[in-house]
């Protein structure tokens, strides 16, 4: 058997093992460890195991990773985000949909302060969709929406996605920042006029709220979201004035959501354990799941299977909008059964140098693979966030239902995703402005 050969041979069994449900992260060891130690003995293959975790745990930048997660649970559990669906609820409940159009804002400014789509569609989940069922909103319409907005976690700052794609791909993650903002927005945009559409063809999915909100209770509502607001200005005001770096923006903004729990009267002993426990928990998980794609790369090298992929695709002189086709299709399937960051890291050591031979922007591929990463977040069979709001909503709405929900949500995707493409300065417009 050839080098390549066994380098393919690897990637095969990498599937198969990921298939019958062993941890990624172990698949990705495993996997490369074996394929080290066929291709060059068993000292190097230890020597890889002994070096590369340190020199991945050991980059600066990964700092930002455990310090932006650690910003989101404390908001999350001194109840800093309370106040946003309820701030977007009455200042737009009386358009079609309203309370759905909320929803989708509500997860917007939610994404700002948490950077994961799961944590976005559970929260906005327990939230918005009891608000909307009360108002006799149609089952699959609510839960459908909130599933679909929390995807939006994944484009707006401080996504770990984007933050993790830039430290591998060697990328500014400022620049990350403002293209995935941009993203976002849109896709935010896109789920607002798929609501009032809906909402105004057919009013039984989302019947009119006449409740009669006056602007006081509108300007109160607003000073409710001061915490989110202090923290979104606080952070990344600073990050993109150049006061910090993006790798020193995750520990001011733990701090400053810190700061802001005890302001507020909110931060007791429970929401501080509760808030490191889980960090510590993803953060070592995200940890081991990216070392094991680091000596994927050191495999992919070794064995020259991934540089030989490379040459292939280059050879057939695929358009590069033919090559992102490809790979959105391949991202989507992929969404379907594996978690975005853990499908992203499977997948990077194989695909960056195929994306760098057919000479496509950096930056704009990074959003646009976070854009493709979450539409399979929602894409059935397996769309990761419908059964995270199927758990927050029990027996209420059938998985089925919240599917249904789901389809023009997907439309509207598809057609963000063409406009990505197809428009490439929507997402590169604003991170030029910054070189």
């Amino acid at each position: 058997m050839t080098d390549v050969q066994i380098g393919y041979s690897g990637i095969a069994l990498l599937l198969v093992l990921i298939a019958l449900r062993v941890p990624i992260g172990v698949s990705l060891i495993t996997v490369s460890f074996g394929g080290i130690w066929l291709l060059v003995g068993e000292r190097a293959a230890w020597g890889t195991l002994g070096v590369v975790p340190y020199e991945f745990a050991a980059s600066w930048q990964l700092s930002s990773i455990p310090m932006f997660l650690l910003m989101g649970f404390f908001c999350f559990h001194a109840g800093l985000t309370k106040g946003l669906f309820d701030a977007a609820r009455v200042w737009l409940a009386r358009l079609p949909g309203g309370l759905a159009v909320a929803a989708v804002f509500g997860s917007a400014g939610f994404a700002a302060v948490t950077g994961s789509s799961i944590a976005c569609a559970a929260a906005m989940g327990r939230i918005a969709v009891p608000e909307m069922m009360r108002h006799r909103y149609d089952p699959g319409f609510a839960t459908g929406t909130v599933a679909a907005a929390g995807t939006i976690g994944a484009l707006i700052p401080p996504s770990i996605l984007l933050i993790l794609y830039g430290i591998i791909a060697q990328v500014p993650i400022s620049q990350m920042f403002l293209g995935g903002t941009v993203a976002g927005l849109i896709t935010a945009l896109s789920y607002v006029a798929v609501i009032m559409i809906r909402a105004k063809i057919d009013p039984t999915l989302a019947p009119q709220v006449h409740e009669k909100i006056g602007w006081r209770e509108r300007f109160s509502a607003l000073g409710e979201t001061w915490p989110v607001i202090l923290l979104i200005l606080g952070v990344f005001g600073g990050l993109f004035s150049g006061i910090f770096s993006a790798t020193e923006a995750g520990a001011v903004g733990a701090a400053l959501a810190m700061v802001i729990s005890m302001l507020k009267g909110s931060l007791n002993f429970k929401a501080v354990k509760d808030a490191l426990v889980e960090t510590l928990l993803t953060s070592a998980a995200l940890f081991i799941i990216a070392i094991g794609a680091s000596m994927l790369s050191r495999f992919m090298a070794f064995s020259g299977a991934g540089d030989q992929f490379a040459v292939l695709v280059g050879g057939l002189g695929a358009d590069p909008v033919v090559l992102l086709i490809g790979i959105a299709c391949i991202y989507l399937v992929l969404g379907m059964f594996l978690e975005p960051i853990g499908a992203m890291l499977l997948t990077l050591p194989i695909f960056l140098p195929i994306i760098g031979a057919a000479d496509i922007n950096l930056i704009w591929f990074g959003v646009l693979l976070a854009k493709f990463l979450e539409v399979g977040m929602i894409t059935p069979p397996i769309g990761l966030n419908v059964f995270v709001i199927k758990s927050v909503v029990g027996d209420l709405v059938s998985t089925g239902a919240i599917f249904r929900g789901i389809l023009w949500f997907l439309v509207a995707d598809v057609v963000v995703v063409g406009l990505l493409i197809t428009f490439p300065e929507l997402v590169l417009a604003l991170p030029r402005m910054m070189q």
